[in-house]
């Protein structure tokens, strides 16, 4: 994966960010003078990661470079959620890990472990940088109860099913969200003897007759600790509070965030969320859905889309990447094989025109040109993370002509650093992928290219259509005249 790109010199552009919890642009000013603190909810590792879901992670991926981008020393966290999530986010139905162990027959800790494994496979093929830890919520369960037991006095009330938090107990329950709304209770479980609607568990007693395989003594009984508690918990570890950036899916800022915020507060001592240090993070980020008009979103609809399909299409998954950036974190994001495709070209361009300048030595920017295209492009991932007028700037440099390479080189890398599409370490031939079902391996098209090409310098163009036809049949498109010359794919 790229490295960190060198801190831009102080005179780069301020850093603005759009903070959920007060729904406007703010200046990044750390808790930490020049260091950046960033907690990201990770996954429940229960299944396959549908390619929604990493939307979340290159989004954060890409904050991350941009704080590194700017000077800051960079300590990101991401969970991994083992325990303790329901089948629904909202305080109902089976814990994910227990029903999916038995579902496949094997232990929840196998099923931890084995999905852990796919995800982070699946960051490394988008080029999402390792955090500076990884956080399994089963590693904090004491920690957890220590939290839970400094709070609960105040906060918390007992039922035969577990601990549960009192949203009255706290100012502002809810801001994140912007309100307590009927249809957002409605979401929420009905849990007998619950005080408010809003009211969530803390700690789930495993009930009576019961075994789970994930359970822990704790002052309320045997059980597992609830989802939201985690967050707060392995925030506070890690980072302490307040820390500088949490972020997440839009879809936790309604439920899941605005639990965890209230969790903080009471830890922290109940202060209004006027002041959104007392939520723990000085700023919230939420990255918005993608959106599948094709109805494979869902992992509840079979052969969902996760990365493995779209390299089984053959799409490479900086393809995906790349789409993600193409629209601003905050928008919605409509994915289509069509517009896949369109931009594996763009990137095609993209690594062909870094080919050009791969084997020089790179050096500090002088160019007036490219030093005002990096000026630009600072200034665009200083506006909230801009990242489709970055590409725009990182495209017109990658075009620049008449310029120095190793000068052009400098500059490409920088942007990528900060982009993350590895464009100076991929090949064309990378990008390449045999989809699942093709018949014929590179070495055969080659071949068959090759004396396609022989029969044309001969005229022979019968011989020529023959060959092609070959081709076609084994799902290979040739692209004569192609302008990137890239002269085949194969068709998916």
């Amino acid at each position: 994966m790229t490295d960190a790109p060198a801190p831009l010199a102080e005179s780069g552009a301020p850093l603005r960010l759009f903070n959920s919890l007060t729904r406007g642009l703010e200046d990044f000013r750390p808790v930490h003078p020049g260091e950046a603190r960033v907690y990201s909810c990770g996954p429940t590792v229960y299944n396959y990661q549908h390619i929604g879901n990493m939307r979340a992670y290159v989004f954060a991926d890409t904050l991350g470079r941009t704080l590194s981008f700017k000077g800051y020393a960079l300590r990101h966290i991401i969970n991994i959620t083992d325990v303790g999530h329901l089948t629904s986010d909202a305080d109902a139905g089976d814990d994910k890990m227990e029903k999916a162990a038995a579902s496949q027959g094997k232990s929840a800790w196998d099923i931890a472990a084995f999905y852990t494994t796919e995800f982070k496979r699946d960051l490394g093929w988008l080029g999402v940088r390792d955090p500076a830890k990884w956080t399994v919520a089963t590693d904090y369960v004491p920690r957890m109860i220590a939290f839970a037991t400094r709070i609960a006095d105040a906060h918390c009330y007992e039922l035969g099913s577990g601990l549960y938090f009192d949203v009255s107990t706290v100012a502002d329950y809810g801001r994140l969200a912007r309100a307590v709304t009927d249809e957002g209770e409605a979401r929420i479980e009905e849990v007998e003897g619950k005080r408010h609607a809003a009211d969530f568990a803390i700690w789930r007693k495993t009930p009576p007759g019961e075994t789970r395989q994930m359970e822990w003594d704790s002052p309320w009984g045997r059980g597992a600790p609830g989802w939201h508690l985690e967050c707060s918990v392995m925030g506070e570890a890690e980072l302490g509070m307040p820390f500088d950036i949490h972020t997440g899916g839009i879809d936790h800022r309604e439920i899941h965030h605005p639990n965890e915020i209230a969790q903080n507060q009471a830890y922290r001592g109940c202060g209004s969320l006027d002041c959104a240090e007392h939520s723990g993070a000085r700023m919230w980020m939420h990255n918005n859905f993608l959106i599948d008009r094709g109805g494979k979103m869902s992992k509840s609809s079979g052969e969902f889309l996760r990365l493995q399909l779209l390299v089984d299409r053959g799409y490479h998954p900086l393809a995906y990447r790349l789409m993600c950036l193409q629209a601003h974190y905050r928008s919605e994001l409509e994915f289509s094989w069509e517009g896949l495709g369109a931009t594996l070209t763009r990137l095609k361009r993209l690594v062909m025109a870094a080919a050009s300048v791969r084997g020089a030595a790179e050096t500090g920017i002088t160019d007036r040109r490219l030093a005002d295209l990096l000026a630009k492009f600072d200034a665009a991932m200083s506006d909230d993370l801009n990242t489709p007028v970055a590409l725009t700037l990182l495209e017109e440099a990658a075009a620049m002509k008449k310029v120095d390479a190793s000068q052009k080189r400098a500059a490409l890398t920088a942007m990528d650093a900060v982009l993350g599409l590895q464009l100076l370490a991929l090949s064309r031939e990378d990008l390449r992928i045999r989809p699942k079902t093709a018949t014929i391996d590179e070495p055969a098209i080659e071949t068959i290219l090759a004396r396609r090409r022989d029969a044309r310098a001969a005229k022979d163009f019968a011989a020529s259509d023959a060959l092609r036809d070959e081709l076609i049949a084994a799902g290979v498109e040739v692209m004569d005249g192609d302008p990137l010359g890239w002269d085949w794919r194969l068709d998916n």
